[in-house]
């Protein structure tokens, strides 16, 4: 009987040690997780969103006045408030891409990286306004421009 016992009790101990086995790889994986959405907090893919924003304004030849009316052919994009920026980088690369100005590949990693940030608050560097709130609009240039300067500032090394 105690023989028994012995097996079932190093079957129970084996057992035991691969629930901890595997309790500690789980644990190191979420904080490995956990460090990984820290670090992509802090920098905001500010590196990335400068290089495709760069990329494109060379490729933008749309330098044309912005007149919202019926016959204008220049695109209008909202130049956001202070605060209100990723609302309204959403907004714009959203139209962008609906209208199919410049690289739609482009522009829809912008946008996913700007969806991304306002909705999970990954930028601690940006305001998070929900709503695009803009006193002006500008064109395509302008409104890349407003980006490009936007994450420039972000990316200035601290003092």
């Amino acid at each position: 009987m105690k023989t028994q016992l012995k097996g079932v009790s190093s079957c129970s101990s084996v057992s035991h040690q691969t629930e901890l086995h595997m309790n500690a790889s789980m644990l190191s994986y979420i904080l490995f997780s956990c460090l990984l959405l820290s670090v992509q907090a802090q920098n905001c893919s500010v590196g990335e969103i400068i290089r495709y924003t760069k990329r494109l304004l060379e490729e933008s030849s749309v330098s044309c006045p912005c007149r919202e009316t019926a016959v204008s052919s220049c695109s209008c994009l909202p130049i956001a408030e202070p605060g209100h920026e990723l609302a309204c980088f959403v907004e714009g690369t959203e139209y962008m891409l609906k209208n199919n100005i410049c690289s739609k590949v482009i522009i829809g990693r912008l946008n996913l990286a700007f969806q991304t940030q306002l909705g999970r608050n990954l930028c601690e560097s940006l305001a998070r306004g929900d709503q695009c709130q803009y006193k002006t609009k500008g064109n395509v240039k302008e409104f890349l421009n407003k980006i490009l300067r936007t994450y420039q500032a972000i990316n200035k090394p601290r003092a």
